[in-house]
Protein backbone atom coordinates (compact mmCIF):
# COMPACT_ATOMS: atom_id res chain seq x y z
CA UNK A 1 0.00 0.00 0.00
CA UNK A 2 1.47 3.36 -1.05
CA UNK A 3 0.22 6.39 0.94
CA UNK A 4 -3.22 4.83 1.34
CA UNK A 5 -5.73 6.78 3.43
CA UNK A 6 -7.18 4.65 6.22
CA UNK A 7 -10.81 5.20 7.17
CA UNK A 8 -11.30 7.03 10.47
CA UNK A 9 -14.33 8.50 12.19
CA UNK A 10 -14.18 12.07 13.43
CA UNK A 11 -11.26 14.48 13.41
CA UNK A 12 -7.96 13.39 11.95
CA UNK A 13 -6.32 11.57 9.09
CA UNK A 14 -4.24 8.39 8.85
CA UNK A 15 -2.00 7.70 5.84
CA UNK A 16 -0.34 4.28 5.56
CA UNK A 17 2.61 3.07 3.50
CA UNK A 18 3.78 -0.54 3.61
CA UNK A 19 2.56 -4.10 3.21
CA UNK A 20 -1.10 -4.56 4.11
CA UNK A 21 -1.31 -5.57 7.77
CA UNK A 22 -3.07 -8.74 8.90
CA UNK A 23 -5.05 -9.49 12.02
CA UNK A 24 -2.09 -11.61 13.15
CA UNK A 25 -0.20 -8.33 13.27
CA UNK A 26 -2.88 -6.79 15.49
CA UNK A 27 -2.57 -9.63 18.02
CA UNK A 28 1.23 -9.33 18.05
CA UNK A 29 0.99 -5.54 18.43
CA UNK A 30 -1.52 -5.76 21.30
CA UNK A 31 0.70 -8.16 23.22
CA UNK A 32 3.76 -6.02 22.54
CA UNK A 33 1.92 -3.02 24.01
CA UNK A 34 1.05 -5.12 27.06
CA UNK A 35 4.72 -6.01 27.56
CA UNK A 36 5.73 -2.39 26.92
CA UNK A 37 3.84 -1.29 30.03
CA UNK A 38 6.80 -2.60 32.05
CA UNK A 39 9.35 -0.43 30.21
CA UNK A 40 9.80 3.11 28.99
CA UNK A 41 8.87 3.56 25.35
CA UNK A 42 12.08 3.64 23.37
CA UNK A 43 13.67 1.00 25.60
CA UNK A 44 14.08 -2.64 24.62
CA UNK A 45 11.14 -5.01 25.13
CA UNK A 46 12.53 -8.51 25.60
CA UNK A 47 10.68 -11.80 25.87
CA UNK A 48 11.01 -15.51 25.16
CA UNK A 49 9.39 -16.35 21.82
CA UNK A 50 7.87 -19.42 23.50
CA UNK A 51 5.95 -17.32 26.06
CA UNK A 52 4.88 -14.82 23.39
CA UNK A 53 3.54 -17.50 21.05
CA UNK A 54 1.81 -19.29 23.92
CA UNK A 55 0.05 -16.07 24.94
CA UNK A 56 -1.19 -15.60 21.36
CA UNK A 57 -2.66 -19.10 21.44
CA UNK A 58 -0.60 -20.25 18.46
CA UNK A 59 0.74 -23.83 18.33
CA UNK A 60 4.21 -24.22 19.82
CA UNK A 61 6.20 -25.23 16.75
CA UNK A 62 8.76 -23.82 14.34
CA UNK A 63 6.18 -22.37 11.96
CA UNK A 64 4.82 -20.17 14.75
CA UNK A 65 8.29 -18.73 15.40
CA UNK A 66 8.52 -17.87 11.70
CA UNK A 67 4.97 -16.49 11.79
CA UNK A 68 5.91 -14.17 14.67
CA UNK A 69 9.09 -13.06 12.92
CA UNK A 70 7.14 -12.25 9.73
CA UNK A 71 4.67 -10.13 11.73
CA UNK A 72 7.49 -8.17 13.33
CA UNK A 73 9.16 -7.65 9.94
CA UNK A 74 5.91 -6.44 8.41
CA UNK A 75 5.32 -3.94 11.23
CA UNK A 76 8.89 -2.68 11.04
CA UNK A 77 8.55 -1.87 7.34
CA UNK A 78 5.67 0.58 7.84
CA UNK A 79 5.20 4.32 7.75
CA UNK A 80 2.00 5.58 9.39
CA UNK A 81 1.29 9.29 9.25
CA UNK A 82 -1.22 10.74 11.70
CA UNK A 83 -2.79 14.16 11.85
CA UNK A 84 -5.21 15.40 14.48
CA UNK A 85 -6.00 18.53 16.46
CA UNK A 86 -4.60 16.85 19.57
CA UNK A 87 -1.21 16.29 17.93
CA UNK A 88 -1.41 19.72 16.27
CA UNK A 89 0.71 18.43 13.37
CA UNK A 90 1.50 15.47 11.17
CA UNK A 91 3.62 12.76 12.80
CA UNK A 92 4.97 9.80 10.86
CA UNK A 93 6.00 6.66 12.75
CA UNK A 94 6.79 3.01 12.18
CA UNK A 95 4.97 0.51 14.40
CA UNK A 96 8.30 -0.90 15.60
CA UNK A 97 11.78 0.55 15.14
CA UNK A 98 13.79 -2.68 15.08
CA UNK A 99 13.90 -6.19 16.48
CA UNK A 100 16.42 -8.95 17.04
CA UNK A 101 15.48 -12.63 16.93
CA UNK A 102 18.54 -14.48 15.60
CA UNK A 103 22.23 -14.66 16.43
CA UNK A 104 25.20 -14.47 14.06
CA UNK A 105 24.73 -18.15 13.17
CA UNK A 106 21.10 -17.49 12.11
CA UNK A 107 19.81 -19.43 15.13
CA UNK A 108 16.80 -18.36 17.21
CA UNK A 109 17.79 -16.38 20.28
CA UNK A 110 16.43 -17.57 23.63
CA UNK A 111 15.11 -14.06 24.22
CA UNK A 112 13.92 -11.78 21.43
CA UNK A 113 14.18 -8.00 21.58
CA UNK A 114 11.88 -5.35 20.10
CA UNK A 115 12.14 -1.55 20.19
CA UNK A 116 9.07 0.69 19.91
CA UNK A 117 9.61 4.43 19.35
CA UNK A 118 8.82 6.77 22.25
CA UNK A 119 6.73 8.84 19.80
CA UNK A 120 4.01 6.23 20.33
CA UNK A 121 3.40 7.91 23.69
CA UNK A 122 1.70 10.73 21.78
CA UNK A 123 -0.88 8.24 20.53
CA UNK A 124 -1.38 5.98 23.54
CA UNK A 125 -0.45 7.99 26.63
CA UNK A 126 -2.74 8.63 29.59
CA UNK A 127 -6.41 8.85 28.56
CA UNK A 128 -5.69 8.27 24.86
CA UNK A 129 -5.99 4.51 24.98
CA UNK A 130 -8.50 1.70 24.79
CA UNK A 131 -8.55 -1.21 27.20
CA UNK A 132 -9.20 -4.47 25.37
CA UNK A 133 -10.23 -7.76 26.96
CA UNK A 134 -7.41 -10.00 25.75
CA UNK A 135 -9.19 -13.34 26.16
CA UNK A 136 -12.24 -12.11 24.24
CA UNK A 137 -10.14 -10.67 21.41
CA UNK A 138 -8.06 -13.83 21.13
CA UNK A 139 -11.20 -16.00 20.95
CA UNK A 140 -12.68 -14.12 18.00
CA UNK A 141 -12.23 -15.36 14.43
CA UNK A 142 -10.36 -13.15 11.99
CA UNK A 143 -12.73 -10.92 10.06
CA UNK A 144 -15.52 -8.47 10.74
CA UNK A 145 -16.20 -9.53 14.35
CA UNK A 146 -12.65 -8.92 15.54
CA UNK A 147 -12.43 -5.59 13.73
CA UNK A 148 -15.69 -4.34 15.22
CA UNK A 149 -14.63 -5.59 18.65
CA UNK A 150 -11.59 -3.32 18.47
CA UNK A 151 -13.66 -0.39 17.23
CA UNK A 152 -16.46 -0.62 19.78
CA UNK A 153 -14.03 -1.35 22.63
CA UNK A 154 -13.21 2.35 22.51
CA UNK A 155 -16.85 3.36 23.06
CA UNK A 156 -18.57 2.95 26.42
CA UNK A 157 -21.87 3.82 24.77
CA UNK A 158 -21.53 3.25 21.02
CA UNK A 159 -23.52 5.58 18.80
CA UNK A 160 -25.44 4.35 15.74
CA UNK A 161 -23.23 3.90 12.68
CA UNK A 162 -24.14 3.56 9.01
CA UNK A 163 -23.43 0.22 7.37
CA UNK A 164 -21.46 2.09 4.68
CA UNK A 165 -19.19 3.49 7.42
CA UNK A 166 -18.61 0.06 8.94
CA UNK A 167 -17.65 -1.47 5.61
CA UNK A 168 -15.01 1.25 5.21
CA UNK A 169 -13.71 0.75 8.74
CA UNK A 170 -13.44 -3.00 8.11
CA UNK A 171 -11.63 -2.42 4.82
CA UNK A 172 -14.02 -4.85 3.17
CA UNK A 173 -14.39 -5.07 -0.60
CA UNK A 174 -17.69 -6.97 -0.44
CA UNK A 175 -20.80 -5.68 -2.10
CA UNK A 176 -22.91 -3.88 0.47
CA UNK A 177 -25.68 -6.49 0.40
CA UNK A 178 -23.22 -9.29 1.06
CA UNK A 179 -21.50 -7.28 3.78
CA UNK A 180 -24.83 -6.82 5.59
CA UNK A 181 -25.23 -10.61 5.76
CA UNK A 182 -21.74 -11.10 7.19
CA UNK A 183 -22.21 -8.13 9.51
CA UNK A 184 -25.27 -9.75 11.10
CA UNK A 185 -23.27 -12.94 11.68
CA UNK A 186 -20.43 -10.93 13.25
CA UNK A 187 -22.82 -9.07 15.55
CA UNK A 188 -24.26 -12.39 16.71
CA UNK A 189 -20.72 -13.58 17.49
CA UNK A 190 -20.07 -10.45 19.58
CA UNK A 191 -23.26 -11.14 21.54
CA UNK A 192 -22.26 -14.79 22.00
CA UNK A 193 -18.89 -13.85 23.54
CA UNK A 194 -20.72 -11.43 25.89
CA UNK A 195 -19.16 -8.28 24.43
CA UNK A 196 -22.48 -6.91 23.16
CA UNK A 197 -25.78 -7.01 24.99
CA UNK A 198 -27.82 -6.53 21.82
CA UNK A 199 -27.86 -5.03 18.32
CA UNK A 200 -30.40 -3.86 15.76
CA UNK A 201 -30.71 -2.21 12.35
CA UNK A 202 -32.70 1.00 12.01
CA UNK A 203 -32.94 2.29 8.45
CA UNK A 204 -29.43 0.99 7.70
CA UNK A 205 -28.05 2.40 10.97
CA UNK A 206 -26.42 -0.21 13.18
CA UNK A 207 -27.11 0.32 16.88
CA UNK A 208 -25.38 -1.81 19.52
CA UNK A 209 -25.45 -1.94 23.30
CA UNK A 210 -22.30 -3.03 25.08
CA UNK A 211 -22.42 -5.46 27.99
CA UNK A 212 -20.85 -3.97 31.13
Amino acid sequence: MKDAEIAVIGDGQVIYRGEELRQDDELVWLHLMHLAKKTRLGDCIDFTPYSFIKMLGWPIKGQSYDRLRVCLSRMQATAIRFQSKRLDSFISVSLILKFRSRNDNNENLSRWEVWVGEEMRLLFDEEFLTRVNWETRRSLPDGIASKLFGYWSSHRKPFPVKTETLIKLCGSEMELRHFRIELRKALDVLVKVSFLESWEFREDLVSVTRRH
